[in-house]
């Protein structure tokens, strides 16, 4: 019997050091993103759908809580101010306030992929970007921010 106890303390404790506090990108099961589908205006040239910010604090909780349940994370246990209730597809690039595209973004993450959003939202508004590329692109940077530098560099270029 206690030879049991202490395989499972030793089977949960390699569990908890394999996985990490907090993601480093949106899970696509749970944040798969979606844009807006109920739009209070619509944007640049190619008139995409605009949706106002508004997500209530009790979503806020219900997608960390899902984070840190189904995936394994420990937000919950790590100060709030360090992660932002992040829109995997930004509402300036048309995305939704849904839970489909929400996820808990540490301030790691949004340091890095914050002035790409802007730079592309920037370029749609000039019309030389086009909404599904700018999604492709924001979508491909918080996936794998190692590429985020080179895709502002990108598209600094337009």
């Amino acid at each position: 019997m206690k030879f049991a106890g202490l395989a499972a303390f030793l089977l949960s404790a390699q569990f908890a050091i394999a996985t990490p506090a907090f993601p480093t990108a949106p899970n696509e099961s749970l944040t798969p993103g979606e844009l807006c589908k109920d739009a209070a205006s619509f944007r640049y040239p190619e008139k995409i759908p605009y949706c106002n910010r508004v997500v209530d604090p009790n979503l806020k909780a219900d997608i960390i809580d899902n984070y840190d349940e189904i995936l394994h994370f420990r937000i919950h246990t790590m100060p709030r101010n360090k992660f932002k209730i992040d829109h995997y597809i930004p509402l300036c690039m048309g995305g939704s306030n849904s839970s489909k595209n929400l996820w808990p973004q540490h301030e790691s993450v949004y340091q890095v992929t914050d002035m790409l959003e802007e730079k592309l939202c920037e370029k749609m508004a000039e019309g030389v970007l086009l909404q599904k590329e700018a999604v492709e692109l924001i979508k491909r940077a918080k996936q794998h921010l190692n590429e985020a530098d080179a895709i502002y560099e990108q598209i600094n270029l337009l």
